[in-house]
């Protein structure tokens, strides 16, 4: 049985400066296949550590615009920061964790932590739900209820779901990898690894951001078992589009209109707002030290996309609490993972909206999409068609954006149980 984060030495090293090589090495050796149980609970000393660091902060100049052309304006992040430091609680957020059946076991050399929860009902239907960047496991967490317990959130207990929420090595509290490799391939075969080893013989797997990527990867292995995936970030932009995008050319004018705002909006984002993506696509070590040491630089980093992709009109506290958030990004200070869970980027080296770069034709299990209205893209019809030829549904929803589950988890629950329905 696994003992207390910061107290466990097994599991030290996850909030250490500098992980034991020692501790690394037993990790990458290890052929256990036990799953143990796993609590978390931060020595006070790096709370206090924290807090100090924010009470340091050296703040650049204000910006000489008015609006976010720039990037995240000062005066949001400095009252974002000034409640990190003064009156958010981590120990609230390490009491709702640990209210949950949480477990780590130790798959291909690197310990993934996960989240297990079964339902009560009878023949409830195993889903395996995979986080993105900036997110983690504290995306699902309120999606946990209507999944598995439908009948208390106007479901039926035929909707009932299983629910398994892993953090990606080098997230959160799993492993770090320390050997090249850790893709999305890997990662895939790795959960397929962990819903047999918790006994599934049969599963569906879900995610968006790199979630999304994941779940295409096992979608394209086809283990035994798996039955659908369902993505609410699906790689549906055509390869000929995707290069006139990355190019700056104009829409095509045979495009019909949801193509085209699918197409101005990647235009717009590729254009503008995905430096942060080439960064960690590039060099994830380097911008991996300011994650490291700067709680100004890792909440700066990470706010401005929560606040661009949640559909919130740019202020994400009217979708997620401004505790959720700091939940989240607190989650990446403590465990030291800014530079680990942007390898994953330069691991995936691949564009994420590009049905060529996914192989997504070579996809023969049922897929499912929903299309959150503030996503990066509207995934159109037309294009999801025709790059998952095993598309069984398809759905656009009323209100949601990028992070759908930690925005909406019952409209997202409610997505679940339509979309899988037909598989069960």
């Amino acid at each position: 049985m696994l003992a207390a984060i910061g107290f466990a030495g097994a599991m030290q090293p996850v909030f250490a400066a500098d992980p034991a090589p020692k501790a690394a090495a037993a990790q990458r050796a290890s052929t256990d296949e036990s799953i143990r149980p796993f609590k978390v609970h931060v020595p006070q000393r790096q709370l206090d550590d924290l807090r100090k660091r924010i009470a340091a902060t050296r703040w650049p100049d204000k910006e000489t615009v008015s609006d976010e052309s720039q990037g995240i304006q000062t005066a949001r992040v400095q009252e974002l920061v000034k409640y990190w430091g003064s009156q958010y609680d981590w120990r609230k957020a390490e009491k709702e964790l640990n209210a949950l059946p949480q477990f780590v076991t130790t798959i291909d050399g690197v310990d993934i932590h996960f989240i297990h929860v079964r339902s009560r009902h009878p023949n409830a239907l195993p889903v395996i739900l995979t986080h993105g960047w900036p997110g983690s496991i504290f995306e699902f967490t309120k999606t946990i209820g209507p999944l598995t317990d439908p009948t208390a959130y106007g479901g039926s207990p035929d909707d009932a779901f299983d629910v398994v929420i892993p953090s990606i090595p080098g997230y959160g509290f799993s492993g770090k990898p320390t050997e090249l490799g850790w893709g999305p391939d890997r990662t895939a075969r790795a959960w397929d690894v962990l819903m047999k080893r918790l006994g599934y013989t049969h599963y569906v797997s879900q995610g968006g951001d790199h979630g999304s990527v994941i779940s295409d990867a096992l979608a394209r292995q086809a283990p035994k078992g798996l039955l659908a995936i369902h993505l609410n970030m699906p790689a549906t932009v055509p390869g000929p589009l995707m290069k006139s995008i990355l190019s700056g050319d104009p829409a095509p004018s045979e495009l019909t209109a949801p193509e085209r705002d699918a197409y101005q909006s990647l235009s717009t984002f590729f254009g503008r707002n995905a430096a942060y993506g080439a960064m960690m696509v590039t060099r994830p070590q380097t911008i991996g030290y300011a994650l490291s040491d700067s709680p100004l630089g890792l909440a700066a980093w990470t706010y401005e996309k929560i606040a661009q992709w949640s559909d919130s009109g740019g202020v994400p506290e009217r979708v997620v609490s401004r505790d959720a958030i700091l939940n989240d990004i607190t989650l990446y200070w403590l465990t030291n993972t800014g530079a680990s869970s942007s390898r994953f980027y330069w691991e995936n080296n691949n564009n994420n909206f590009s049905a060529d770069a996914q192989k997504t034709r070579e996809i023969k299990v049922p897929v499912a999409i929903s299309v959150f209205p503030h996503e990066i893209y509207r995934a159109p019809e037309s294009w999801s068609k025709q790059a998952y030829p095993s598309l069984m549904y398809y759905h656009q929803t009323a209100k949601g954006g990028h992070f759908a589950a930690w925005e909406q988890p019952q409209l997202f629950a409610e997505e679940l149980r339509a979309a899988f329905k037909s598989v069960r």
